[in-house]
């Protein structure tokens, strides 16, 4: 098991956000989570990443990640693990960069992190994902400073930095939200083939299920910070057993459609 939550509680303030949460995600699987906003879903990868933030507290429980207890780990651990073995994707992606400083300059500052100091090989790496991701003016987007990317693109790149070191898990918090329908499908395809090509490891959240129905092993469905429904998607989106799942699933008529 690469990536394991193991009776995970969280609080904020003492308030509880998710309840015994038990989760895997197998080497090479792609597992997706489903539920409502409000669900608990962004604070699950959130303590995945060891990024709660003020009043975020794991009350019991445990996040492992190939061999690693990483609700134990030093801060150093966690910088070493981030990026390189461990993308995300947060559901604002402007929040992942800091405002006042060209993207180049962040990307670089990341990369050197992990040992890669070849700034002419990373940025073809870069250039490279920018292409696949639709972004083909790259030289221009590294040069610009977060806050003149539009919502779609600002999404694009962060999920193109997520995947520039080939980590062997990538965590997405609502992947194409921010995107066009011509893009969604598009992004869609792209973490596909990064799974197929490295062997990537895939945790992707998102209220679509019609999207996590195409590309997902597994389905979780979470509902007030529990996960009250697993299985594949057949199971989950055609024969689904628990009542908020068939409330969502019964919410997409496309859905409806496809289990006819």
């Amino acid at each position: 098991m690469l990536l394991e939550l193991e009776h995970l509680s969280v609080s904020y303030a003492g308030v509880p956000a998710l309840h015994d949460v038990c989760l895997g995600v197998e080497r090479g699987a792609c597992v997706g989570i489903a539920g409502a906003s409000g669900s608990g879903k962004s604070t699950l990868t959130r303590a995945i990443a060891g990024l709660l933030g003020e009043g975020g507290v794991i009350d019991e429980g445990a996040v492992r990640f190939d061999g690693h207890d990483l609700t134990r780990a030093a801060a150093s651990t966690m910088r070493e693990l981030r990026g390189e073995h461990i993308g995300f994707v947060f559901q604002d992606p402007q929040s992942s960069f800091s405002p006042i400083r060209r993207l180049s300059v962040q990307y670089h500052e990341a990369m050197a992190e992990h040992g890669h100091v070849d700034q002419d090989a990373n940025d073809r790496l870069l250039l490279a994902m920018f292409e696949r991701l639709g972004l083909p003016d790259g030289r221009r987007v590294l040069r610009s400073y977060p806050f003149e990317l539009s919502g779609g693109m600002a999404q694009r790149v962060a999920i193109a930095l997520a995947c520039a070191m080939h980590p062997q898990l990538l965590v997405a918090d609502e992947p194409t939200s921010a995107l066009d329908v011509t893009f969604q499908a598009q992004v869609v395809g792209e973490l596909l083939e990064l799974h197929e090509e490295y062997g990537t490891s895939l945790l992707l959240v998102s209220h679509n299920l019609a999207m996590l129905g195409y590309a997902c092993d597994t389905i979780c469905v979470m509902c007030d910070g529990h996960i009250v429904e697993s299985g594949t998607p057949e199971q989950v989106l055609c024969s689904p057993q628990d009542a908020y799942t068939r409330q969502l699933v019964a919410a997409a008529p496309s859905l409806e459609k496809a289990g006819a």
